[in-house]
């Protein structure tokens, strides 16, 4: 159990608290239950930091996060309902996006996937946590009334709306086919038994056909893909004929030793660069003597680095006429997006072949 952690689970400690401080009937217990709210409120933030900078960012954390905003919201509004607070059609709408989201990360874990927070659902929780703060001060203070009521309708649009927002970019969760996630990562029949053939990523079929043509070879640079582009060509029989080998440079150490990107490049562009990828397939197709080889570096997700968002991908080609890098911006989970960038390297290997045995025709 982490700092990070901990401060997560300390929003579901308070919980009782503070439904008996708005139940209960004293001398400020409202203006009371209103500031544990907020400094409990503020842990959602400070765990947030804390793992990201100290790199305590884990599995667990993400699961718990999103968990511990909604229970901690959910029981005070709840209690206000029942104080004549708020209306009762509000918690309705708030808890019915909640039970969709948490439909649909318990979906996700089945197939080994952990759905973080998204910006726009931290900005729907900052909405509803200000919303809430109001709600409990307008009894003491009358005057406050309009300004909740303007808290609970911005707060109700961001819930619609980060709603809306997650079952658009991890659609692919529940229905795999959308989004261009490849469900065949867990349906490939090992061992060559019935089925296994079609079971191939048919990019790769097809980059296997040309390559076999044409007598080229290939190699791979892979970092945010992590050697599923290595994998997909191999699923491939006969693949042993054309792909020679790969490198999955994770770290910048082994970019610079294995793929001689240089070091001013990294400190200049960054790992997720354009000029990295171009590098990395330049230096795959060098070390391995290949006709064509692939770079991918990318970031996949869960959490952004820095300016750079979740999704942003540079995929390089290298050939005999030259490397070419293309930029994507990809909206999945991590899982989705590391699959994305592995079939768009394939068709970028498929056009570097067609065009490279255009050239040696002629």
């Amino acid at each position: 159990m982490n700092l990070p952690n901990a401060l997560t689970l300390s929003r579901l400690a308070a919980i009782p608290l503070l439904m008996v401080l708005l139940i209960a009937r004293f001398d400020w217990h409202d203006q009371l239950a209103a500031a544990l709210f907020v400094v409990f409120s503020f842990t959602d933030t400070l765990d947030g930091q804390i793992a990201r900078r100290r790199g305590l960012v884990s599995d667990l954390g993400k699961f718990l996060d999103p968990l511990a905003d909604k229970l901690f919201v959910l029981s005070v509004l709840i209690v206000l309902v029942q104080e004549g607070l708020v209306a009762a059609w509000i918690v309705v709408v708030i808890f019915s996006r909640e039970l969709l989201i948490t439909i649909l990360r318990s979906v996700g874990a089945t197939q080994g996937r952990v759905i973080a927070a998204a910006p726009m659902g931290k900005t729907k929780t900052m909405t509803q946590m200000a919303a809430v703060v109001l709600l409990i001060l307008q009894r003491p203070y009358p005057s406050l009334v309009p300004f909740a009521d303007l808290a609970v309708g911005i707060a109700i649009i961001f819930t619609v709306g980060s709603g809306i927002d997650y079952m658009w970019r991890f659609r692919h969760v529940l229905w795999p086919s959308a989004g261009g996630a490849s469900p065949k990562a867990g349906n490939r029949v090992a061992g060559g038994a019935p089925g296994a053939e079609s079971s191939i990523d048919p990019l790769a079929r097809e980059l296997g056909a040309l390559l076999s043509e044409s007598r080229f070879t290939v190699s791979v640079a892979e970092s945010c893909t992590g050697g599923l582009l290595g994998s997909l060509i191999t699923d491939q029989p006969g693949s042993s004929a054309y792909f020679v080998g790969g490198v999955i440079a994770y770290s910048d150490d082994v970019k610079r030793a294995q793929l001689g990107v240089h070091s001013d490049l990294l400190a200049r562009h960054g790992a997720v660069s354009r000029e990295v990828a171009i590098a990395m397939a330049d230096g795959a197709r060098s070390r391995f003597a290949t006709t064509l080889a692939a770079s991918v570096t990318g970031i996949a997700g869960p959490d952004a680095e820095g300016a750079k968002p979740v999704g942003l991908t540079y995929i390089a080609v290298a050939t005999p006429r030259g490397t070419a890098c293309s930029e994507f911006r990809f909206k999945g989970d991590r899982w989705a997006n590391r699959h994305q960038a592995a079939d768009e390297a394939l068709r970028l290997l498929i056009e570097g072949a067609r065009s490279s045995a255009g050239k040696l025709a002629s």
